[in-house]
């Protein structure tokens, strides 16, 4: 998944095969952020008292404090600063949008799971609705700019909040002991989500060079994806791949910086991206044993 996260900020595709590109950095690689929240939504089940709560919260907050003053150096001269600080610089979005989805998870973890899991689809299809109107251009002027500004629909309520309780709702109403699927279920759910980014490109006529972050087979596709994975036994320290993931997750925007963007390399960028990209998180992991909230 932070495979996933990393093509589709690198536009996988989009020059050689711009149609595929779509299908998958709107589609496929979507799955990546939703599936995060499901598997960090699903451990947010023990945090069931204010002194784990505010474990929870420190540890999440300051890693989103850390790395917002990192990657100040890569703040542009027309990015709007304050919006950077409360929504999260790059893909910071997901970590503080996590922190405040957190926080209202817990305050809402007591009531019954169905009247949970209505408010999570009603919150879902807000921040879809509006998504869709901003990237179907369906007002003109001021409207139009709010509707299409990141914030306004990728934020803790619309996309954090939902997949984190539909995690939360897998651990208490025991889905995970319960259902087992099939991977061609899986695989048939990861198609559903490439039909709809084919649907949205070429039947809705959405922009191409717009992200689309809701897409409603993410609901069918992550949950199935987790619940098949979980049940998958490999020895090995999930610790350390839970790190490296992590890693791969914070530093990858500063290596395609590095790489992409600064001009020091002229060939054969894909593979020194990769090199640095997998010796940079290591290097993190490491420093992490040492200093501890990198990661």
């Amino acid at each position: 998944m932070a495979a996933f996260v990393v093509c589709l900020h690198l536009h996988l595709f989009r020059d050689a095969f711009p149609s595929l590109s779509y299908a998958l950095v709107n589609g496929l690689f979507r799955m990546g952020v939703p599936v995060f929240l499901i598997i960090s939504g699903y451990f947010f089940f023990y945090v069931n008292d204010l002194s784990r709560l505010k474990k929870w919260s420190f540890r999440i907050f300051l890693l989103y404090a850390i790395w917002s003053v990192i990657y100040i150096p890569l703040w542009k001269e027309n990015d709007n600063y304050v919006m950077n600080i409360l929504f999260g610089y790059h893909h910071l979005w997901y970590l503080i949008g996590t922190f405040f989805a957190g926080l209202l998870l817990y305050a809402l973890k007591n009531i019954p799971a169905k009247r949970l899991f209505l408010i999570l689809i009603a919150c879902f299809l807000v921040g879809y609705s509006i998504q869709y109107l901003g990237n179907s251009h369906y007002f003109n002027g001021e409207t139009d700019t709010v509707l299409n500004l990141f914030p306004t629909y990728r934020n803790f309520l619309f996309v954090c909040f939902p997949f984190l309780g539909i995690g939360f709702l897998i651990k208490k109403s025991g889905i995970d002991i319960k259902r087992k699927p099939a991977l061609g279920m899986v695989l048939l759910s990861a198609g559903a989500v490439i039909a709809e980014a084919f649907l949205n490109e070429k039947i809705l006529h959405l922009q191409k060079k717009e992200s689309i972050d809701l897409l409603f087979s993410l609901w069918i596709a992550c949950p199935l994806l987790f619940l098949y994975c979980k049940n998958i036994t490999v020895k090995t320290d999930s610790k350390i791949l839970a790190s490296i993931s992590t890693a791969i997750y914070l530093i990858h925007p500063f290596c395609m910086e590095l790489v992409y963007k600064s001009g020091y390399f002229s060939s054969f960028k894909d593979i020194i991206f990769t090199v640095v990209l997998v010796a940079s998180s290591l290097i993190l992991v490491f420093l992490n044993r040492k200093l501890k909230y990198v990661l």
